[in-house]
């Protein structure tokens, strides 16, 4: 027996006008039409819930029974509607930001403040991503928008803003001969050929162009880089850089995340800038994804 809500409630209404006609015209429905659902689903029952004259309907014994119960599953099913309206306005307002590492640079709090004078009721959640994914959730849905280091690979399903355009340094034992020497120049830098012997540290596979940019790829002619380990995470460059392992390229204001102890970091010459973006996925046009990316372009260099 599958019963629908919907003759349940007209059934309740029946038996608390005990009139057909009222009952009717309650529902803005047809005196017929209600007649009619009334005996579907008394025919599903397989007894008769009314005693019916010209004048009024009086209910039977399975009337009496199925009231109660009816009442109570119609209010059951008004409290689970507004259960499912509030959920799914949680989800309108709900911002999953995803990120590698903290943006860091102001970004999150200038960010928050530009979208809550226009979305007060919006709710950001922050989400760590592994370093494998160079999207940080966008690509697999699990982020509605995500600071992320260009180049983005697939980079046409997405748009973004840059907020930051910074110098890639370099993160070097204290002790390595080339910290010596970055001490001694007028910059405080080394130049990237000084490095193409060194072994690099490099992002998993998976991190596809990410990987070749903070190994400099483009900057090595036939020469290619070698990998002293993989890393998926700022604790675990800081302590391969450390213990030897390579040293690793990583933009200035990321300088933070691995400096203490015996990690050092000075400026490589001979690189183009990191580009840090804030991105969002290109056929996605939902007002929180799209308030968001309009602040953080407002904040950086543009969008594409």
């Amino acid at each position: 027996m599958d019963v629908h809500g919907r003759d349940l409630r007209y059934f309740v209404a029946v038996a608390e006008e005990l009139n057909f006609t009222r009952a009717a015209e309650r529902l803005f429905i047809s005196q017929p039409a209600l007649s009619k659902r009334i005996r579907m689903l008394e025919g599903q029952l397989g007894a008769d819930l009314f005693h019916r004259d010209r004048r009024a309907a009086r209910l039977t014994a399975v009337g009496e029974a199925l009231l109660p119960y009816a009442r109570r599953m119609l209010a059951l099913w008004q409290v689970t509607e507004e259960a499912v309206e509030e959920a799914k306005a949680a989800e309108r307002h709900t911002l999953v930001i995803g990120m590698s590492t903290s943006p860091g640079r102001g970004l999150l709090p200038a960010l928050r403040t530009r979208l809550l004078s226009r979305h007060p009721q919006a709710r950001l959640v922050l989400r760590q991503v592994h370093w494998a994914d160079p999207s940080a959730g966008l690509a697999d849905g699990s982020s509605d928008v995500a600071f992320v280091w260009l180049p983005l690979p697939d980079g046409n399903r997405y748009r973004y803003a840059v907020v930051a355009q910074e110098p890639r340094w370099v993160a070097l034992p204290y002790d390595h001969p080339l910290t010596a020497r970055a001490a001694a120049d007028r910059e405080g830098a080394v130049d990237f050929t000084e490095l193409l012997d060194e072994p690099f540290l490099a992002l998993p596979p998976e991190a596809g162009p990410l990987r070749d940019h903070w190994l400099a790829v483009d900057a090595r002619g036939d020469r290619p880089p070698r990998i002293g380990a993989v890393v998926a995470s700022a604790e675990e460059t800081h302590e391969a850089v450390a213990n030897g392992q390579g040293v690793a390229l990583l933009a200035s204001g990321n300088a933070p995340l691995v400096v203490r102890d015996d990690v050092v970091t000075v400026p490589v010459r001979g690189l183009s800038p990191s580009q840090l973006a804030l991105a969002v996925r290109r056929d996605d046009e939902r007002p929180l994804v799209r308030a968001y990316l309009a602040a953080a372009t407002k904040l950086g260099a543009g969008t594409s």
